[in-house]
């Protein structure tokens, strides 16, 4: 049995995927249960957070989002029986690779996949499902009634985003980074109230915001990063389609919430006062809060079953690619690495 792991030789230096030969799993411990993996979605390994945590190793296990069949439980395992089809996401101090044919896995991080959700679409929206829960229902009350801004809408995260803003009654804005994008914003159904268009960098976020909002700015602002210096001072290999921190703060409307994935973000005193005067709030989404602290471990399973259910019924519908062979794990979790994939790219066994 053949496993997907990553090779970080020193630091700064780009991972490597290796396969790993696996010999056969004991059989389950009392509350672990034994997978056959069906599919696995691939994303970004955070090699900076895991030395951080103390998680280092030589070999990282790549790929976590996984749906498959349960062959074999743990004599204390309740809540799955054999020939269960099951989906999760597998902890950030897991030792098995999600990228092989049958892994272990305590039953704490598995819920019951829907019967009429493909092994690929259940892997492939669960981690987008739980950061855009965590963003819209834990870190901001997306309701109707309030206006929410989605930064680069067309992403698998950001697609849906946007579909659980508007379940949720909200009016949604979206920012696209190239014609495709803006087609495929402008195709979505139900509709969102503005597309805009950032491509050839013309058009003024702040702006158009504030003109949708009647001049009142926005409630919620979901980023996908910002830029935190003027362009002579940015790198070049930073996005020219990321809006400034000016921006959002003066888009943000009074007891806005601005929630960031820009891990250093740097906000300068002149920002602070803003955001005092207008009562905003900055929160840091980090989606593995989850994994790193298993106070809510119930709370946790219940946004995972949520978002099945809205899988199941057509509420979520995830940006996927085509799915891809085992042999190909290597060259698209690549791609994935170095953040150029622009739909979510899914394994299937």
């Amino acid at each position: 049995m053949k496993a997907l792991f990553g090779q970080q030789n020193s630091p700064g230096e780009e991972m490597t995927f290796v396969f790993q030969e696996r010999e056969n799993l004991p059989p389950p411990g009392d509350h672990e249960v034994k997978v056959q993996v069906r599919a696995c979605a691939l994303s970004w390994v955070d090699t900076k957070l895991l030395s951080e945590i103390k998680l280092k190793k030589e070999l990282v296990p790549v790929g976590r989002e996984i749906s498959g069949v349960v062959l074999e439980v743990g004599s204390k395992v309740t809540f799955f029986q054999p020939d269960d089809e099951v989906v999760g996401i597998l902890p950030l101090d897991s030792e098995e690779s999600g990228l092989c044919e049958v892994i272990l896995v305590h039953e704490h991080y598995l819920v019951q996949k829907p019967e009429k959700v493909c092994w690929a679409a259940a892997a492939g929206t669960v981690r987008d499902g739980l950061r855009a829960y965590t963003a819209l229902h834990y870190l901001a009350q997306a309701s109707p009634g309030t206006t929410v801004l989605v930064l680069d809408g067309a992403s698998p995260f950001g697609t849906i985003a946007v579909q659980l803003a508007q379940h949720r009654g909200a009016k949604v804005v979206c920012t696209a980074h190239s014609l495709e994008d803006k087609q495929f914003l402008e195709r979505l159904r139900p509709p969102v109230a503005r597309v805009i268009d950032v491509a050839h960098g013309k058009i003024d976020v702040a702006e158009s915001c504030l003109e949708e909002t009647g001049g009142l700015g926005v409630h919620i602002v979901l980023d996908a990063g910002v830029k935190l210096y003027s362009a002579e001072d940015e790198s070049a290999s930073k996005s020219q389609l990321l809006p400034h921190k000016h921006d959002i703060i003066t888009l943000l409307g009074v007891g806005g919430h601005w929630i960031t994935t820009e891990k250093n973000l740097q906000l300068d005193p002149p920002d602070s006062h803003s955001l005092f005067l207008k009562g905003a709030t900055v929160s840091f989404l980090n989606d593995e809060i989850w994994n790193l602290s298993n106070v809510q471990q119930g709370k946790y399973l219940s946004i995972l079953e949520d978002i099945m259910e809205k899988l199941s019924s057509g509420i979520f519908r995830p940006q996927l690619d085509e799915p891809i062979p085992l042999y190909e794990a290597k060259v698209s979790m690549e791609i994935v690495q170095r953040n150029q994939a622009r739909k979510r790219q899914v394994i299937q066994f």
